[in-house]
This record gives structure tokens, sequence and C-alpha cells, in this order.
């Protein structure tokens, strides 16, 4: 197996999006060509399955140096309203491109840390953006709460608007770790702000855990999943630490590479603490997520409606996905865009009545076929080339780049589909490669991606 993990430890996508944004082709895309992208998707698919919102509220009081989110780092809450204000005139620019009031079938707050804005600023928010809409009758709203800083205030404002979904970054329990990422937080915190959401009623609770953290060891890994135990949350995010200090700048810079584990090590702390979870009752749905079997996300692997986009995994899909807010990226389903991500021309945009993007891709004919199968493996864990909907003309160079993987015993293909093994699953990063055409004919010369183990 060790060979096996040094074979394939290369840098590669976590494939939220394909194409992935670094192999966008800025040239083709213009603000109008995004505008009827958006009106394309709207059109289709409101009055069906309505629409998604992401809203990224970047700010936070201090740095967490593990984190690769777009946030600003300030303890002045006089930045709230503006910010909230421009969020509602994007969103106001948004709906001047839909012929009827948008459907809302899922809203999810991120950052940064959305529990940095008041309660009372985030009803304000809410009820800003739902006043010009419809809300789906099995809608989903969730947020990202920071349990050192997250009320049972936060928890009951939203709860009353709606939300009932709520997960928070757990990372690890062990102290030098919290030290080295600068972010602790005791145990008893996390209880807490667990136990208070499900007295309120909230029907998902996540917790995110990270391995390959600094100084991080298999034991620290063990006794963060043990902890988790006592609480049970109702889904699991476990995930390798992705270190990019080239593109976040100084704040992975807080230690030095020689403080992380070994690719090796962060293997073994993977695969003990999936065999840990899967004791304790959690299934594995798709990459580096876990669930238990009442949540919703186990149900939708199970009934193939299992999605992923910029939001991570869903347990449903919409064709248009709209970000607001600083930095957030758009999935009109036939392309993709991105805001700008510094928030002063952020709120000068807006102010002047502009859809603050900077850049996007309109996805192809071949683009969308790839994106399916991309989405096939991390979500179903397999593909399917049978139909013509799904045949490309690349499809035997990419069976070609998959043979040594199925020789080693990661995938099966036969009889036009591919299985990724239960050996496999750790590396569905590369097989999804495999699959990336843009990827495959541009190799980058810097680096661009974390490493895929």
């Amino acid at each position: 197996m060790c060979s096996i993990v040094q074979k394939y430890n290369v840098p590669g996508p976590r494939y939220t999006s394909y194409p992935t944004v670094p192999y966008w082709n800025l040239k083709n895309f213009s603000g109008k060509k995004w505008e009827a992208s958006v009106k394309r998707s709207f059109d289709i698919s409101n009055d069906i399955e309505g629409i998604s919102l992401y809203i990224h509220l970047p700010f936070c009081e201090s740095l967490c140096t593990f984190c690769g989110c777009h946030k600003r780092i300030t303890k002045r809450h006089d930045v709230e309203l503006p910010y909230l204000k421009a969020i509602l005139k994007e969103w106001k620019l948004y709906c001047g491109l839909f012929m009827k009031r948008p459907t809302i079938k899922e809203l999810h707050l991120g950052g940064g840390t959305p529990t940095f804005f008041s309660p009372d600023n985030l009803r304000f928010l809410i009820e800003g953006i739902i006043k010009s809409a419809h809300i789906s009758p099995i809608h989903e709203f969730s947020f990202e709460g920071h349990p050192n800083n997250t009320t049972k205030s936060h928890l009951q404002t939203l709860y009353d608007l709606g939300f009932r979904r709520v997960s928070y970054g757990v990372q690890d329990y062990n102290h030098t770790v919290q030290k080295a990422i600068h972010r602790v937080q005791p145990f008893e915190n996390v209880k807490r702000v667990t136990d208070w959401a499900r007295e309120i009623g909230y029907t998902s609770v996540g917790h995110d855990i990270i391995f390959g953290l600094p100084f991080q060891t298999l034991k620290h890994v063990e006794e963060t999943i043990l902890k988790t135990k006592e609480l049970m949350p109702d889904r699991l995010a476990f995930y390798s630490y992705a270190h990019v200090p080239w593109l976040k700048g100084n704040g992975q810079r807080g230690f030095k590479d020689e403080d992380l584990p070994s690719a090796n090590d962060k293997k073994n702390q993977y695969e003990t603490g999936k065999k840990l979870l899967a004791k304790v009752g959690y299934a594995e749905i798709g990459m580096d997520h876990f669930a238990l079997q009442s949540d919703a996300l186990y149900g939708s692997l199970k009934t193939g409606k299992l999605h992923r986009n910029f939001m991570g995994y869903t347990a449903s899909k919409t064709h248009l996905m709209v970000g607001l807010g600083a930095s957030s990226i758009s999935d009109s389903w036939y392309g993709f865009a991105q805001n700008v991500k510094s928030i002063e021309e952020y709120l000068h945009l807006i102010e002047n009545g502009i859809i603050p993007i900077f850049k996007g891709h309109l996805l192809t004919e071949e683009d969308q076929i790839i994106r399916r199968h991309i989405l096939n493996l991390m979500c179903q864990f397999e593909t399917h080339w049978g139909s013509n909907k799904l045949h490309f003309s690349a499809l035997d160079a990419v069976l070609e780049r998959l043979s040594e993987m199925e020789s080693d015993q990661l995938v099966i293909i036969n009889d036009g589909e591919l299985k990724i093994t239960k050996k496999g699953r750790p590396f569905v990063r590369n097989i999804c490669m495999a699959f990336d055409l843009h990827l495959q004919q541009k190799k980058p010369e810097t680096k661009l991606f974390s490493m895929t183990i």
C-alpha cells in the first residue's frame, strides 16, 4: 500500500466543478453571456426544482492557519451591515434577470465565519432574501458555525427563519494541533453548540474534522473521533488538510513543512479514521464525507440523488446556483462565474449596479459530458458510457490512462462502465483526473492544487 500511496500522491483538484477554476476559458466569457446562461437555466429549472443560493460572509475575528477560504480578519463589527446591504443589492440584480419570482430550494451561509455576524443582522439578510422569493416546500437552509462564537440566539434566530442544518468546524481536539492552526476550542464548546442545535430542533448537525494537520499524529485523530462519538453528529466531513501556501499567502506559513505528517502517515490517519467512523456507525458518502443512515445525505446516496458543487456534497441538486458576496462562485449548469475577491471592489461594483463577476467559463458540449462523468465518480463511485449521451471522442485515451489504476485494482472497467473499488476510493481524485481533458491537455507548470493524499 505504501508504494500505491507514493505512486498516486500527486497534486490534484477536489472537483467541486469541471472544468476546475484554473482551466476556465476566460476568453470566451463575458458578463452578457453569463447573464444569458443564468436566464436559460432559470427558465428551464425554476418551476421544476428551484434554485440554490450560496452566500459568502468573509469576516473572521482571527486567522486560522489551516484555512484556504477567502476571508477578511477584523474585530470591527461595523462592517456587517454595509456588506449585507450589498449582498441584498446583488440579489436584486439577479432577480432582475428572472421572468418570475425565484423558488429557493437550497440556501447556505459560508465563510469566513457566518456567526461573526450578529443574529439580528443575519435575520436582516435572510428576510431581505426571501422577501423576493418563494420558498420550496422541501427547502434546505444551512449555515457554518464557529463553536467559539455561535450563540443560542444565532441558532434560534436562523431556526425561526427556516434553517434546519448547521455544521461546526472541529478540525482536531488536541491542544498542540489547535495552537498550531490558531483554532483553540475546547470540546465543551463544541458540545454546547451541538446540544443547543438539537434542543432547538435542528435535524442535521455536522462536524468537520481534518487529518494531515501540523503536529497531528494517528493518536490525535483516533482521540478526536472517539470524542466525536460522544456527540454523534448526523454527518461528518473528514478530509485532508490542503497545504497550499503558495496560493494562500502567509496564513499557511505559521508552521514548517516538516511539521506536517508524511503522505504515508496521512494515509494511515485516513484509513484508521475511516474504520473508526464505520465502527461508530457512519457510512461513507462520496469523497471524505460520512453520515448516519438517518441523515438526508445517506438517503440521497442510496437513491442516486447525491450531488456535488461549490458548496460540497448536497442531498439534491438544482441546475442554478447563485453565489452572492465577495469571491462567491455561481453555477448555471451551462457555465460558472466568480465574483471579485476584494471586498472594496465588490462593494464598488454593487453600488454601481453591476453584477460583480470578474471571470468565468461557459461549458462546451464536451465539458458537460465530462462533468457528468466526474459527478458520477465523486457521488456514486462509478460511471458509464453505454449511451451516446455520455460518450465522448477522447474516451479511448481516458481508458488508456486508467489502465494502470485497473492493474492496481483501484477501478473495475467492463461493458461500458467503470466502478471504483473500496481500495480505490481514497484515490477518487486521481481517477477523476484521468477524465479531466483540460488538465491532461495542459499540465500545470506551477503548483495549483493540494496533494491528493
